[in-house]
């Protein structure tokens, strides 16, 4: 069974389900999760996580996310997109320099009140099915982050703006539009989303379902799919001495006389508690990616953080 990540490019017209299940068919295995949902009329970056990397799923989510999304000026709908109905039609009377202003008013936190037709649970419902029923529930806001936004086009003719946006998790970039819009004056709803990043997944390198299925059949795939230690480069890698794989193998703590120091590539006696280097990636001495281990200065103690043996 393959175990790792594939970078895949979301296709529009797809849900992120959908990805999941034709890949399913397609390598023929059940453990297979997304790393964010992507609306269906929205493409780019999607992480597929296969088998024992399912377990990183939850990190990548938190990962940074890079869009780039067009705006269109002058027109609410209650989907915040343009598959919505239309609830206001307005002239558009702004400048370049109004539209900069603007968008700069939103690089940092805000608060973001969630949009109705959203994945999000609310008392156990998802939003978008009591949208769906025309109801509108209140929706607390939320934190968000967005690291910068940048202006690649400016269509006024066409009252389309086109932006790069950088932001943290949970950003919902329909609502950044909306919100965009209304200190505008004039409203605004998302005419296109792509996803061009998720951490280091760069749509650059991303696979279409087609290119997964041709590399499977000729047997190309596994130059594709990314290994789960590969997702912590910045960890230091420790490896066990193999009289001690029983303590590692089970996810029991381990000290610093059971790791093999001339394979490993950190010494411990040169780090200082002050350092902050926590988070190890744990090897057996056959070279098997066991775990990712923090340690504990106080006890001296190297203890689990997650299992992928």
């Amino acid at each position: 069974m393959i175990s790792g990540i594939i970078n895949m490019n979301k296709e529009k017209g797809y849900t992120s389900h959908d990805v999941v299940a034709k890949m399913r068919g397609i390598l023929k295995m059940k453990k297979i999760g997304h790393t964010g949902t992507l609306d269906p009329d929205a493409c780019g970056v999607l992480p597929i996580c296969l088998g024992k990397a399912t377990k990183v799923v939850d990190l990548i989510v938190n990962k940074d996310k890079t869009y780039e999304a067009i705006l269109k000026l002058g027109l609410t709908t209650d989907t915040q997109d343009m598959t919505g109905q239309v609830i206001t039609s307005c002239p558009v009377n702004v400048s370049l320099s109004q539209i900069e202003d603007a968008i700069s008013n939103f690089v940092g936190g805000y608060d973001q009140i969630p949009p109705m037709y959203s994945a999000l649970k609310v008392n156990g419902k998802k939003l978008y099915e009591l949208a769906r029923q025309g109801k509108e529930i209140e929706r607390k806001p939320r934190r968000i982050h967005i690291h910068d936004i940048n202006l690649l086009d400016c269509n006024l003719d066409e009252n389309e703006v086109k932006i790069r946006v950088s932001c943290g998790k949970g950003t919902y970039i329909r609502t950044l539009i909306h919100d965009i819009g209304k200190l505008l004056g004039c409203g605004a709803t998302m005419k296109s989303l792509v996803r061009t990043a998720v951490g280091e997944f760069d749509i650059d390198n991303a696979l279409s379902l087609n290119q997964v299925e041709e590399y499977k059949l000729d047997g190309s795939l596994y130059n594709y799919v990314i290994s789960v230690d590969d997702m912590f480069p910045s960890y230091p890698k420790l490896i066990v001495d193999s009289r001690y794989h029983s303590l590692i193998h089970n996810g029991n703590t381990f000290l610093q006389k059971h790791v093999d120091k001339e394979r490993s590539s950190v010494d411990m006696a040169l780090l200082e508690p002050e350092e902050g280097l926590l988070s190890f990636r744990v090897y057996d001495s056959n070279m098997t990616f066991v775990g990712i281990y923090n340690y504990d200065w106080g006890r001296g103690l190297f203890t689990v953080k997650k299992m992928f043996i």
